[in-house]
């Protein structure tokens, strides 16, 4: 009734892993991701830190944020520090726009730190959502 199928499949890995396609662990994916959170994190503190420094505002706790998240981005990427833009000539957004920001990116940062279990990156993702809520208030927060 049915002609037996005469070729290999193209969906199908019968000879095993093809060595000309990469291939990534779902623990690399994840140092991919959770990397590129803390790095868009990390921009948007740094441009914070020079909107706050322009409203002459206190800036240490942003400071150590910054480097607390270089840091962490620089483990995941295994050595290789974060690159950073001086924020001079940027167009400066409003603090609380640059806070809601922030406080999504901390949130899904937590999420893929979270399904990696990392533990330090997690407490560090944790403590910048406290952070921006805080500068913002809860109810700033909740009308976005």
């Amino acid at each position: 009734m049915y002609e037996p199928i005469r070729t290999k499949s193209v969906h199908s890995t019968v000879d095993g892993p093809n060595p000309d396609f990469p291939h990534r662990s779902r623990e690399e994916e994840l140092d991919i991701q959770l990397a590129g959170h803390l790095a868009a994190l990390l921009a948007v503190t740094d441009e914070l830190r020079a909107t706050q420094a322009s409203a002459d505002l206190d800036t240490a706790d942003l400071d150590t944020a910054a480097e607390r998240l270089a840091e962490q981005v620089g483990r995941l990427r295994g050595g290789r520090t974060p690159v950073r833009a001086p924020m001079s000539g940027r167009r400066e957004a409003g603090l609380a726009a640059l806070h809601r920001r922030a406080h999504a990116l901390a949130g899904r940062a937590l999420v893929v730190a979270a399904s990696r279990a990392d533990t330090a990156a997690a407490i560090l993702a944790a403590e910048r959502m406290d952070a921006h809520t805080a500068a913002l208030g809860p109810r700033e927060l909740a009308s976005r």
